[in-house]
C-alpha cells in the first residue's frame, strides 16, 4: 500500500522540492497544502490520482481540519508528516514588535502545535506514522538579527524532544529537520527584515540582514528533499536530528562541545545546590 505524506507550506522552498520530489516518485500520496491551492499547478504533470492539493492556513484551526479530513477520506491514512510551513523575521531583539513577533510564533510553533495535534490521534489509530518538523540551525545556535526566529525553533526542538519521548512506545516516530542556508525564498518572500533605528549600536547587525538572501547561499534544496526522503525511507534507522548543510552540522557541533565545556565547569558548583544528605 503506498504511503501518504502530508505537507505544510508547499508553495514554496522546502514544502516544494519535497512535494515534486515525491510526486516523480509516483507510488507514494502526496497531500500538498498551501494556503493559495492555486500555487500549487506546478503538480499537475505529476498526477495520476497519488496527489491531492488542499487549502491550509496553519494559523486556521478549522483549515487544519478540513485539510486532514480530506487527506484520510481520498487515501485512508497519513503516514508521513512534514510540518514545513513557516516564517522568518529579522530584527534585532531590542527593536522587534509584539506583532510581527506573534505572526511568525503563531505560524512556526502553533501551526506545528495544531497541525501535529490533529494527526497524532490518526496515526496513533494506525499504530504508525513519522512527525517530521522543519527546524533550523538556528534551532540550536541563536544568531544576531534573528534572535525571534531562533526562538520558534528552541521552542520545536524542546517540545518535539519530549514528544519523542512521550512516544517512545508506540510506532511513531519524530524527526527533527536543521538546514542552514539554502537557496530557497525563506529570506525572501516568506520573511519580513526590518531596519534598525539605532545604526550606532546595530549597524553591524543590520549589515548582516542585508547580506542575507542574495541567492548564494551554498545549500541545494533538492539535494535536501533527497535527503529527506531517502532518511524516511530507512524508517528504522530513523534519527531525531536531520542537519543539512556544513553550516548547519559544523555549527551545531561547536556550540555543543563550547557549551559542554562551560557545564563541566560549573559541575561541582552546580551540584552543591542540592541538599546533601
Amino acid at each position: 500500500m503506498a504511503k501518504t505524506w502530508f505537507i505544510t507550506g508547499t508553495s514554496s522552498g522546502f514544502g516544494k522540492d519535497l512535494a515534486i520530489r515525491l510526486a516523480k516518485q509516483g507510488d507514494v500520496n502526496v497531500v500538498a497544502t498551501a494556503r493559495r491551492p492555486e500555487t500549487l499547478s506546478y503538480l499537475d504533470e505529476f498526477d495520476n490520482g497519488q496527489i491531492l492539493k488542499a487549502q491550509l492556513d496553519v494559523t486556521k484551526p478549522e483549515e487544519i481540519k478540513t485539510a486532514v479530513e480530506a487527506a484520510i477520506d481520498k487515501f485512508g491514512a497519513i503516514d508521513v508528516l512534514d510540518n514545513n510551513a513557516g516564517l522568518g523575521y529579522f530584527s534585532t531583539f531590542e527593536e522587534g514588535t509584539d506583532a510581527d513577533i506573534k505572526k511568525m510564533f503563531d505560524v512556526n510553533v502553533f501551526g506545528l502545535i495544531n497541525v501535529t495535534k490533529e494527526v497524532l490521534p490518526i496515526m496513533r489509530k494506525q499504530d504508525s506514522g513519522i512527525i517530521m518538523g522543519l527546524s533550523s540551525v538556528l534551532g540550536q545556535v541563536g544568531l544576531p538579527s534573528l534572535s525571534y526566529y531562533a526562538g520558534t525553533k528552541f521552542a520545536v526542538e524542546g517540545m518535539y524532544e519530549a514528544l519523542q519521548k512521550e512516544l517512545s512506545k508506540t510506532n511513531i516516530k519524530v524527526m527533527l529537520i536543521e538546514p542552514s542556508g539554502f537557496r530557497t525564498d525563506w529570506a525572501g518572500r516568506s520573511s519580513n527584515k526590518t531596519s534598525t533605528k539605532l545604526p550606532e549600536v546595530y549597524g553591524d547587525v543590520q549589515a548582516g540582514i542585508d547580506a542575507v538572501g542574495n541567492g548564494d547561499e551554498p545549500g541545494d534544496p533538492k539535494k535536501a528533499a533527497e535527503i529527506i526522503v531517502k532518511t524516511v525511507e530507512k524508517d528504522e534507522e530513523l534519527p531525531f536530528r536531520l542537519p543539512l548543510g556544513q553550516a548547519s552540522v559544523e555549527g551545531t557541533e561547536a556550540k555543543l562541545k563550547a557549551d559542554l565545556a562551560e557545564i563541566e565547569k560549573m559541575h561541582d558548583q552546580a551540584v552543591s545546590a542540592d541538599f546533601q544528605d
